[in-house]
């Protein structure tokens, strides 16, 4: 096909999402290289993003770029290219979140620098969906969510809880310093178990850079926020039944996760090789299969439009800071950064992405399972709390 008819089919799905080449609005991309078209058609997501990488186009608002493109399911317009589907096949018949591999895809990421995160994250370093109900600040938002997730659990003083990817310790430490709890953390990232320990001193807290699956211990509570997206469809039973094998009967389960509308084996081709290497977004039906025979669902809840605002602050905070990081980022990966954030925020808001909060017992609650109104509510009061 030759670049004018490529052009003008690119530029037909464009419009038919209310987006134009070259024009006035915030939302519409500007095209400095005619192989644009070629890349965004023949190759899909991968072709658009790296164009984008390689400054072939921009837009003023790549938020409601995709959020549009998103709303108007112009991404199902496109026909998948072979190399997609290959991956597809692939992704379906191979484990690719099998133990080695899947540290060497979290590491990837997230250790790609610890002051990447400390310029982009609140205070705490929590990397996760922020509940900005009553917030006014991401650091806010931050502790609502911590807050919220840690009165889901019923927390009080004295228990052992496990931190199922714990990140930097975000949890732990709030839980900590909160709750009057002890917290053991696993995580894959060398770069998060360093920080984590600094930040948590003095805290009856442990990080220990382990895989969930080398898990073998009793715990009164345990919470996963935002790991389960990084486990793969092939380990799904097998992560039910490690954190069922460490759970006491009595305890609760918290698995935060962002959730997907229709299940697939594989995830969007440009995240899957610059952003999070071997992650799958899982649906109701996925989760259902895998806790089906081993936990009772008692309580279950969606906070998608709260991602959109938190990855739009991620973003803001990391354009403020970007001259603080410019001298170990090249622009390049800013564009890849700004790319990845507004991408991602874009499919939160047009709902094509969820995110979930699920409390899971291993017997089901006597009496039926409730969350607290407020902390003030719950085992602990702020006067009983753990000063940092």
């Amino acid at each position: 096909m030759n670049n004018e008819k490529t052009k003008s089919i690119v530029t037909r799905l464009l419009s038919a999402a209310g987006i134009a080449v070259n024009g006035n609005n915030p939302w519409d991309i500007h095209v400095y290289n005619e192989d644009f078209y070629s890349r965004a058609l023949y190759q899909g997501s991968l072709g658009l993003g790296e164009s984008y990488m390689e400054g072939y186009w921009d837009c003023l608002r790549l938020d409601e770029f995709f959020y549009k493109i998103l709303r108007s399911n112009l991404d199902k317009s496109v026909r998948k290219s072979l190399r997609l589907k290959m991956d597809i096949l692939l992704a379906r018949v191979f484990n690719f979140q099998r133990p080695a591999r899947a540290t060497r895809n979290g590491q990837r990421h997230y250790d790609a620098g610890n002051d990447l995160f400390q310029n982009m994250l609140d205070k705490r370093l929590t990397y996760t969906c922020a509940f900005w109900d009553n917030a006014t600040t991401l650091d806010e938002a931050q502790e609502n969510k911590l807050d919220l997730s840690c009165r889901k659990l019923q927390l009080k003083p004295g228990m052992h809880v496990l931190d199922i990817g714990c990140g930097w310790g975000s949890f732990a430490k709030f839980a900590a310093e909160k709750y009057g709890v002890t917290v053991t953390g696993v995580t894959i990232s060398k770069e998060q178990v360093a920080l984590g320990q600094q930040l948590c001193a003095g805290l009856p807290v442990t990080l220990r850079l382990q895989d969930y699956r080398q898990l073998n211990e009793k715990f009164d509570a345990i919470v996963s926020l935002g790991m389960f997206e990084h486990v793969g469809p092939h380990n799904y039973s097998e992560y039910m039944k490690v954190a069922a094998r460490c759970l006491k009967d009595n305890g609760l389960f918290l698995l935060h996760t962002i959730g997907g509308n229709e299940t697939s084996a594989f995830t969007d081709q440009w995240l899957n090789k610059y952003i999070f290497p071997g992650a799958v977004i899982p649906t109701i039906r996925q989760i259902g299969q895998a806790i089906e025979g081993i936990f009772v669902m008692e309580h279950w809840e969606n906070f998608s439009v709260n991602y959109d605002k938190t990855l739009m602050a991620w973003y803001e905070n990391i354009t403020a800071n970007w001259d603080k990081l410019k001298s170990r980022y090249d622009q390049t990966f800013f564009r890849i950064w700004k790319y990845y954030l507004l991408s991602c925020a874009a499919s939160f808001r047009a709902r094509h992405s969820q995110l979930w909060q699920i409390v899971l017992s291993k017997n089901g609650v006597p009496g039926g399972y409730h969350v607290a109104a407020s902390r003030e509510n719950s085992p602990l009061t702020y006067a009983n709390t753990i000063k940092p």
